[in-house]
């Protein structure tokens, strides 16, 4: 006769239970690699500030962790937000950033001789980055929809003229890396979507057979020079070309483990730009203080980043989700490629910040949105069914 066991259900404490929805639900090679950047940008900003004094010496530092906090609050709310009903989002913010992107021309605040800041309530917000946000969002919503085909040419028109809106909005700033960055993460999203590969090649063709005429006549002075700079930087060591033969120096002095932190002499001695040296070239000040060990460490990081937000868009479960990684991949991986380039005259100097790393406000809110929004794209990777069935089954 078998013998008859008391079974006792077992009952997993809540902890447990939100320790697995937590596993199951958050990327977290996206969140190690995130709060790894941010670490690095607030360290190296507190330095920087420390080494030049004055008032960036607390304010940049303080105001650094102010917008990374701000924004980590950001990632988590468009974590848990379903990004599937984003597109009523987008439709709405579309239009009020060209608005502000207009407004900016006539009341924007003149910074380097552009005008790229909007004074709204006693802070400064930088359009243009929403402007990323916005043409990512509205470009990868109307592409998923099920009536919009890329195989018609009217459709293709529709999604180049909502981008091209922008685009020219920013490139009158005058903010040409930034314009054609934007440009960029729509073009890939058109590619991402299936587009004929004739297309992208007209497109190629036509951009090449404007550009003399893009350089001459389009193209500011200053623009030019900094080109003739890049192609000749001792020709021009005493104008355009100081910023990138002191950048290559400071890369290069710093050796394989580098000068070490709060070390570097490029930076404190004014070599390097001051005024941008927290942004634009924040990577020469990490690569001189902690040498190619450094430096290969950050691109690693870089890398991690990239690598979620290509697992993302494999297990994305729809077209929305699929084009909204290819758009933030985009950006971020442009970004992150122009200033490193730039910082090694790879690239001529063009302005653009080192994501979650460099100094600002802005792009940083607007990065970390956007990967809170790949985040909930990841947390629905699972099929409806399944999803529910794993939601059942939970104790």
């Amino acid at each position: 006769m078998p013998l008859i066991a008391d079974k006792r259900e077992r009952r997993v404490h809540p902890v447990w239970i939100a320790v697995a929805v937590f596993f199951r639900r958050y990327d977290l090679l996206q969140i190690f690699a995130i709060l790894a950047l941010m670490a690095v940008g607030v360290l190296f900003v507190y330095g920087i500030g420390q080494q030049i004094g004055g008032v960036n010496a607390w304010l940049h530092w303080r105001r650094q962790i102010q917008w990374g906090t701000i924004g980590l609050g950001c990632w988590f709310a468009f974590s848990l937000f379903d990004y599937r009903k984003l597109g009523l989002l987008f439709l709405p913010l579309y239009p009020a950033v060209c608005s502000l992107l207009a407004a900016l021309l006539f009341f924007g605040t003149v910074q380097f001789g552009a005008r790229r800041w909007l004074s709204v309530g006693g802070f400064s917000i930088q359009p243009s980055e929403l402007a990323k946000f916005a043409v990512i969002g509205i470009s990868g919503w109307l592409l998923s929809r099920r009536n919009v085909s890329v195989r018609k040419f009217g459709w293709i028109t529709a999604v180049l003229l909502l981008t091209a809106i922008p685009t020219v909005l920013i490139a009158l700033q005058p903010n040409y890396g930034t314009a054609l960055v934007t440009l960029f993460c729509s073009l890939t999203i058109l590619f991402a979507s299936g587009i004929r590969l004739r297309y992208p090649l007209l497109l190629l063709v036509l951009v090449l057979a404007t550009s003399p005429l893009v350089y001459r006549y389009v193209l500011k002075e200053y623009h030019r020079e900094r080109i003739a700079a890049f192609l000749d930087p001792e020709a021009h060591r005493d104008g355009k070309g100081w910023n990138q033969i002191q950048s290559k120096l400071a890369v290069g002095s710093g050796g394989f483990s580098g000068k070490g932190f709060m070390r570097g002499t490029q930076n404190e001695y004014g070599w390097l730009p001051q005024t941008v040296s927290d942004s634009d070239f924040i990577f020469s000040v990490i690569a001189e203080e902690t040498g190619f060990a450094g430096s290969a460490l950050l691109i690693f990081l870089y890398a991690l980043l990239m690598i979620s937000i290509f697992r993302c868009a494999l297990a994305a479960r729809d077209a929305f989700g699929r084009y909204l990684c290819a758009g933030v991949g985009t950006l971020i991986g442009t970004h992150t490629f122009v200033n490193i380039a730039m910082n090694i005259g790879l690239l001529p100097v063009a302005g653009l910040p080192l994501p979650l790393v460099s100094y600002g406000g802005t792009f940083m809110l607007v990065t970390l949105s956007l990967l809170g929004i790949l985040q909930s794209v990841y947390a629905h990777r699972s099929s409806p069914d399944k999803e529910e069935q794993e939601e059942e089954s939970l104790p």
